[in-house]
C-alpha cells in the first residue's frame, strides 16, 4: 500500500512539473502581445505606476486596475516613454540564482527517473529496507516464545514424530550425545505428499525444543540476478550462527535443490550457485553443529545427490498418509475448537475417509462446520460430517443439472448394477451409498466403505473390482439391449483394463505369462497410479499378453452378468428406490438385498416438503425435466461426455 502511494505521488510530481513548464512556455509565448498593448496604454497616458522586476512588469492603471506583463526582450525605449508620460516607476534589483538550486532544477527530471528505476528494481527483488537489501535473507525468524506448536498438535504420523524427537533431545541436551562421540544429523529431509503435515512437524520440533526457528521457502532464493541467492544463503546461516542452537526450515527445497546441469543450456546459473552455497554452508570448513537444517519436499527424486549425501541431508523422514487410527487422531485435533454434537462418531468419519491427508481432513471439519452454520445450528452433527465427506469424495451436488426421465432411469439401473454386484462379491468393500444426483461431472455415484486399510491387493479382490466395474454397463445391456448401452461405462472400462493389464505384466497373476516383469518406463496416469508401457518383444508374446488380459476381463464380465441375471427383482427394486429417494444408504441397500420393503432415509420427509416448492427434489423437478427434455436430447454428445466421467470406484484412491 505504501509503495503504491509513493509511486502515485512521484507520478503526480512529474505531471505537475511538466504542466508548470508548459504553462511557463505558454505564458512566454503570449507575453509579446500583452506587452504591445501595455506600451500603447503608456503612450495613451492610461498607466499610473509600474514596478519592474527583471522582465516582469506589474503596476496600476489610472482607473485603479492592476495588471502584469512580461517583456519578451529587454526594451531600451521603455524607460524614456514611462518618464515622458509621467508614470511612477520602481525597479527591483535582481537576485543571483543559487548554484545548487540551478543544478537541482536542471537535474530534477533525471533524479526522478533514477528513483523510479531503483523502486522497480527493489520491487523485482522482493523489496527490502535498503536499496540493496534484496541480497539479504528473507527468512522469517521466530523467537523461542513465538512458536507454540508442539507434538500434541501433530497427529497421524507417529513414526515420523519418533524420528525427529531425537532432534529435540539433542537441542535440549547436546552434551548427552556428544560425550560418546555421537553427532546429530546436520539436515533432516521431510518427504511426503502435499498436505501430510511436513511444515507443521518442523514447527513442532522448534516448539518442543524451545529454540529460534528460521522459516523460508526454496523459491525465495532464486532471483533475477546471479549471486543473489547465494548471498541470501550466507546471510541466513550467519544469522543462524548468532542464535545457536536453532533450526532452519526450508520449505519446498526442490525449487533450489534440483539436480545441477539439467535444463536448457545445461542448467540455471543462479539456482546452481545458490545450491552450491547451500552445500558449502551445510558441510563446509566451518562446523555448524548447533544449526540443524530441516527441509520439506514432495519431489525427492529431483534433488541433487550431493544434497542427500551423509553430512548434509543424511536423514530422510517419510511423512505418509495417515491410517484409520491416524485419521481419527487428526480429526480429534481439528475438532478441538468445533462444537460437535453427541451423535458424532469420529471413528466412523475416519473409517470413511481412506487416503485423506491431514489438510484434507482439516478441510472436511471446516466444511462440516460451514454446513451447520448455514442451517443456523449451534452444534455440528454427524449429518454435517456425512454431507462434507460426500462433497469431498464425490463432489458437490449439482441439482441444477436436470436429467430427463430416460437418463434418470438409465443412471439408476447403472448404479444399481454396481451396488448389487459389489454386495454379492465376498472379497469386496461394503457398499456405503448410492446416488443418482449429479455430482461434479458424474451423473451418478456408487460409494464403497472399506472395513480395513488395504496395503496390498489379492487376486480375488482385483477380480471382484473388475466385475463390479463392469456391472453398471451390464445392467444397461440387460435392461435396454446391446444397441442402447451408453457411454457412461467408459471410465469403468478404463479402470478394469488397468487392473487386468497390471495383473498380467507387473504382478505375475497370469499362468501363461508367469511371474515376470514385462513393463517398460513408468509414468503417472490420471488415476494417480503408475502407468507402464510394454517392453520390446515379439508379436507372439504380445498376443499372449493381450489374450490373458482379455481372458481376465471376460471372465469377470460373465461373473457380474450372471449375478445380475439371478437378481433381476433386486435390480428393478433398487432402480425404483433410487428414482424415489435419489440417494440410498447402507440401511436401504440392506433392505433391498433382503427383499424387504425399503425404509425411508432419515430426514427424507422434511427434505421432500422443503423441495416441493422448488426444483431441488425429484417431485419439484418434474416440470423442469419436461421443459428441458428436448434440450438435453438435442445435445447427445455433451450428455455422453458427462456420463463418461461417471465415478463408481470400490474404495477411495484405489483406482
Amino acid at each position: 500500500m505504501r509503495k503504491n502511494l509513493l509511486m502515485w505521488l512521484i507520478v503526480a510530481v512529474v505531471v505537475i512539473y511538466g504542466f508548470s513548464s508548459f504553462n511557463d512556455v505558454a505564458e512566454n509565448a503570449s507575453s509579446k502581445s500583452d506587452y504591445v498593448a501595455f506600451k500603447s496604454e503608456v503612450a495613451a497616458g492610461q498607466v499610473k505606476s509600474v514596478k519592474i522586476d527583471g522582465r516582469s512588469i506589474t503596476g496600476y492603471r489610472k482607473n485603479g486596475e492592476k495588471f502584469k506583463v512580461v517583456m519578451p526582450i529587454v526594451d531600451q525605449d521603455l524607460l524614456p516613454k514611462l518618464e515622458e508620460n509621467k508614470v511612477e516607476t520602481v525597479g527591483v534589483l535582481p537576485e543571483e540564482p543559487s548554484l545548487l538550486l540551478s543544478i537541482f532544477v536542471s537535474w530534477f527530471p533525471m533524479l526522478i527517473l533514477i528513483f523510479v528505476w531503483i523502486w522497480f528494481m527493489r520491487s523485482a527483488q522482493g523489496g527490502g529496507k535498503g536499496a540493496f537489501s534484496f541480497s539479504k535473507s528473507k527468512a522469517r525468524e521466530f523467537r523461542e516464545d513465538e512458536v507454540h506448536t508442539t507434538f500434541a498438535d501433530v497427529a497421524g504420523c507417529d513414526e515420523a514424530k519418533d524420528e525427529v524427537k531425537e532432534l529435540v533431545d539433542y537441542l535440549k541436551e547436546p552434551g548427552k550425545f556428544q560425550k560418546l562421540g555421537g553427532k546429530i544429523p546436520r539436515g533432516v529431509l521431510l518427504v511426503g505428499q502435499p498436505g501430510t503435515g511436513k511444515t507443521l512437524l518442523a514447527k513442532a520440533i522448534a516448539g518442543e525444543a524451545k529454540v529460534p526457528f528460521f522459516s523460508i521457502s526454496g523459491s525465495d532464493y532464486v532471483e533475477m540476478f546471479v549471486g543473489v541467492g547465494a548471498s541470501r544463503v550466507r546471510d541466513l546461516f550467519a544469522k543462524a550462527k548468532t542464535k545457536c542452537p536453532c533450526i532452519i526450515f526450508i520449505d519446498e527445497i526442490d525449487a533450489v535443490g534440483r539436480k545441477r546441469g539439467i535444463g536448457i543450456g545445461g542448467g540455471h546459473d543462479e539456482r546452481e550457485q545458490t545450491l552450491n552455497q547451500l552445500l558449502v554452508e551445510m558441510d563446509g570448513f566451518e562446523g555448524n553443529e548447533a544449526v540443524i537444517v530441516i527441509a520439506a519436499t514432495n519431489r525427492p527424486d529431483v534433488l541433487d545427490p550431493a544434497l542427500l549425501r551423509p553430512g548434509r541431508f543424511d536423514r530422510r523422514v517419510t511423512v505418509g498418509l495417515p491410517d484409520i487410527k491416524g485419521r481419527e487422531q487428526i480429526l480429534k485435533v481439528h475438532t478441538r475448537n468445533v462444537p460437535i454434537a453427541e451423535d458424532v462418531d469420529i471413528k466412523m468419519v475416519a473409517r470413511g475417509t481412506p487416503g485423506f491427508s491431514g489438510a484434507e481432513l482439516a478441510n472436511l471439519v471446516n466444511e462440516a462446520a460451514l454446513a451447520a452454520a448455514r442451517k443456523n445450528k449451534n452444534l455440528v452433527s454427524q449429518a454435517e460430517f456425512e454431507l462434507a465427506k460426500d462433497k469431498l469424495l464425490m463432489g458437490p451436488e449439482l441439482r441444477s443439472k436436470v436429467m430427463n426421465e430416460k437418463e434418470k432411469i438409465n443412471t439408476a439401473y447403472h448404479e444399481s448394477g454396481h451396488a448389487i454386484v459389489g454386495r454379492m462379491l465376498p472379497d469386496f468393500d461394503p457398499v456405503y451409498k448410492v446416488t443418482i444426483i449429479p455430482r461434479s461431472r458424474a451423473l451418478g455415484v456408487t460409494m464403497y466403505l472399506p472395513e480395513n486399510e488395504r496395503l496390498s491387493y489379492t487376486r480375488s479382490y482385483l477380480e471382484d473390482s473388475i466385475a463390479t466395474l463392469y456391472a453398471g454397463r451390464i445392467a444397461e445391456e440387460i435392461i435396454f439391449g446391446e444397441d442402447n448401452v451408453t457411454t457412461g461405462a467408459s471410465n469403468d472400462i478404463e479402470r478394469a483394463t488397468y487392473w487386468a493389464r497390471n495383473m498380467v505384466i507387473r504382478w505375475g497373476m497370469s499362468k501363461k505369462v508367469g511371474p515376470q516383469l514385462l513393463e517398460g518406463e513408468e509414468s503417472e496416469n490420471y488415476l494417480g497410479n503408475s502407468s507402464t508401457s510394454l517392453r520390446a518383444m515379439s508379436d507372439t508374446s504380445q498376443n499372449v499378453i493381450d489374450d490373458e488380459i482379455r481372458s481376465i476381463l471376460q471372465k469377470n464380465y460373465d461373473r457380474a452378468k450372471s449375478i445380475l441375471e439371478s437378481n433381476m427383482d433386486i435390480l428393478h427394486a433398487m432402480k425404483d428406490a433410487l428414482l424415489k429417494y435419489e440417494t440410498i444408504d447402507s440401511e436401504q441397500i440392506d433392505d433391498l438385498m433382503a427383499r424387504r420393503p425399503v425404509r425411508e432415509p432419515e430426514g427424507y420427509g422434511s427434505y421432500k416438503n422443503s423441495s416441493s416448492d422448488g426444483d431441488a427434489g425429484s417431485d419439484g423437478r418434474k416440470d423442469d425435466e419436461e421443459k428441458t427434455e428436448t434440450q438435453t436430447e438435442a445435445q447427445p454428445e455433451k450428455a455422453a461426455e458427462e456420463q463418461t466421467e461417471k465415478v463408481s470406484k470400490p474404495s477411495q484412491d484405489s483406482f
